[in-house]
């Protein structure tokens, strides 16, 4: 007797939840409002950025040296005057990579013809994405802009650079689709080299 009176109410919830609430998530989808954050709102809101801070102070982006698809060294001068934007991938990524650089490359034909703004695309996948590899990946994807280097170097050196000097995690993984995981983040650097955010 007690089972049946609790599936009896289990099934009265269900009716309630559907009549109320399958509705409004049905309207949220098709306004394409499917999460309303106060976090979205005021970042949307606000029309300064703020700095990423370590320890109090403003993060700035630690100098660093890589070959780009054209054999060209990179460093962090060469994008001082520069926002840019930079971004942790490789080559073969199986997921989230191709997502990534078709946005980046959004970016790079809205303002890739501006002598004040870069790309930085750091392969997390040093040993197989030489600058040979790097050079047909950027034309596959169709990048003609001179401002958006794809960067390859010592693994130690960009795994460094990404999980300590960016703060967005990259590294091994055998386990996982491609051998490599990685947050599928983007950085935004200032002109006068401070992570924002």
């Amino acid at each position: 007797m007690f089972k049946r009176k609790s599936y009896i109410g289990l099934f009265i919830i269900i009716i309630i939840f559907s009549f109320w609430f399958i509705p409004r998530i049905n309207n949220r989808v098709n306004d394409n409002r499917v999460s309303d954050s106060s976090r979205t709102k005021e970042i949307s809101q606000s029309s300064k950025l703020s700095f990423i801070n370590l320890n109090g102070e403003s993060r700035k982006v630690p100098e660093f040296v890589f070959q780009n698809q054209d054999n060209r060294y990179v460093t962090n001068e060469d994008f001082s005057g520069k926002v840019y934007v930079a971004e942790f991938f490789f080559t073969s990524c199986p997921s989230i990579c191709i997502e990534m650089n078709q946005n980046m490359k959004i970016l790079d034909e809205e303002f890739g013809g501006r002598d004040d703004f870069g790309i930085a695309s750091f392969t997390i996948d040093p040993v197989n994405d030489t600058p040979v590899v790097l050079k047909e990946y950027a034309e596959r994807l169709n990048v003609k802009s001179q401002n958006w280097h794809f960067l390859t170097g010592k693994i130690d050196d960009v795994y460094e650079l990404s999980n300590s000097g960016f703060n967005i995690f990259a590294g091994v993984n055998p386990a996982v689709a491609g051998g490599f995981e990685h947050q599928g983040f983007f950085a935004l650097i200032d002109k006068n080299g401070y992570i924002r955010s």
